[in-house]
């Protein structure tokens, strides 16, 4: 049975143009989420919306809200990778830490205010278990050109991990 997260979660992805319920394209040998000792670890997600990246170039030139929705974006596909593989969001107990990577050049200073948009989505939809700690960091490239990465991990209940 779907929790209030998981339809926040289909709420606010559709609102961006994303299925949550379609197959996350993988771009490399590694594994998209790995469940280990209870701990749930999303690999980096870029704000790929099917088979294209919809959100390229550094921060400055796409400007603070674009980066942000790129952040929302990352942050939607990190829950739709979870509740795919859990079958709910209702099994997340805790997001524990986000990773948040903006491409930018050394003048810019807006990270953070980046990361905030993901970290506000990721409090809307699971609530209180939303609530992380974060790093956000300016890095000079990405996958794809891509203007953000996310990556989080997240404990499970028992039942679930």
């Amino acid at each position: 049975m779907p929790s209030d997260r998981d339809q926040r979660l289909l709420d606010r992805a559709r609102a961006l143009g994303l299925d949550p319920d379609a197959p996350l394209l993988v771009g490399g040998n590694y594994q998209p989420l790995l469940l280990h000792a209870g701990i749930a670890h999303v690999s980096g997600q870029v704000p790929r919306i099917g088979q294209q990246v919809v959100v390229t170039g550094s921060a400055e030139t796409v400007g603070l809200e674009e980066a942000r929705r790129a952040a929302c974006i990352g942050a939607l596909r990190a829950l739709a990778l979870l509740r795919q593989q859990l079958g709910s969001l209702g099994a997340v107990a805790q997001l524990l830490r986000v990773g948040v990577y903006v491409q930018a050049g050394p003048g810019f200073s807006q990270h953070s205010e980046v990361a905030d948009a993901a970290s506000e989505l990721l409090v809307a939809v699971l609530g209180p278990a939303g609530r992380h700690a974060r790093t956000s960091v300016g890095v000079a490239s990405l996958p794809k050109n891509a203007t953000v990465e996310l990556e989080l991990q997240a404990a499970l209940l028992s039942a679930a991990g």
